[in-house]
């Protein structure tokens, strides 16, 4: 079976709406903002920063924060928006002998191979740094969320179980993340915190950034459209409206070159306060 990060039809495909994407997709909440800066990091590296959603909250906290994006169109928007950014995958990257002290990745990590990224990470990342990668993955109130299975299971079988957009994205990115943290021994033991939020989304918002998820992009027009007139419908329905509660969860290591992390079973845990 192709590893996700392997399929670069559709780690690519969301440059081709970028201003949408920018628009629709979802932020990430302040107090993660705030952890990952706890040490007052001044130089920032985001992997795969798309089109600077999360780049821009580091930058506006006053960080210096440097993009690496492999697609061009999104990397334009994020530049409009004053974020910096250098074309190319993490893994073929060249930093030049530079170096950071926080190291991100926002809903990209899954797109990035999970050893030669960790590698390159432990390369860049000072010693006492920190690499945190992070998901938002949604939860819908459970009448819409059975309406939404319904049709995604007549009309688009197989997306029903893995959506992200369904609430349906499971623990295993961050497993992967935290098990090449691991096998790298470079970092302290990965840890993981979630950090939860809550976004209201009309009929059209979320209607608006459902085709920027790679798996809905690939559907077939005719169907995509079918599909969003009956997930539009079963909104309507509902209200009018999509209440999201969201976790967003975080793996996180620190740079530690004279660790070497034991082999354990790892478990996403909520951050403390954290319902």
């Amino acid at each position: 079976m192709t590893s996700l990060h392997e399929d670069r039809g559709r780690a690519c495909s969301f440059g081709a709406d970028p201003e949408r994407y920018d628009r629709s997709r979802p932020t990430y909440p302040a107090e993660l903002i705030t952890f990952l800066l706890t040490d007052n990091p001044k130089l920032v590296l985001d992997v795969g920063c798309g089109t600077g959603i999360a780049s821009r909250l580091f930058a506006a906290r006053g960080c210096e924060v440097l993009g690496v994006e492999p697609d061009a169109r999104m990397a334009e928007v994020a530049g409009r928006h004053g974020i910096s950014v250098e074309l190319g995958r993490l893994e073929d990257w060249d930093p030049r002998g530079r170096s950071f002290d926080l190291v991100t990745s926002a809903q990209a990590w899954h797109w990035v191979d999970p050893v030669a990224g960790t590698r390159a990470v432990a390369a860049v990342l000072r010693p006492g740094g920190r690499f945190g990668a992070f998901w938002n993955a949604g939860h819908h109130r459970h009448a819409l969320k059975a309406r939404f299975d319904e049709i995604y299971a007549r009309l688009a079988p197989g997306l029903d179980q893995h959506s992200v957009a369904l609430g349906n994205m499971g623990s295993e990115p961050f497993r992967r993340a935290a098990a090449a943290i691991r096998a790298n021994g470079s970092f302290s033991e990965p840890e993981s915190r979630a950090f939860t939020w809550h976004h209201t989304y009309s009929r059209d918002e979320w209607l608006d950034q459902l085709p920027t998820h790679s798996d809905h992009a690939a559907l077939p027009a005719d169907r995509r459209a079918h599909l969003l007139s009956e997930v539009g419908a079963a909104i309507d329905a509902e209200g009018g409206a999509v209440a999201m509660t969201f976790d967003t969860w975080l793996v996180t290591a620190r740079r530690a070159p004279s660790t070497r992390c034991r082999p354990a079973e790892w478990e996403p845990q909520r951050a403390p306060g954290q319902d």
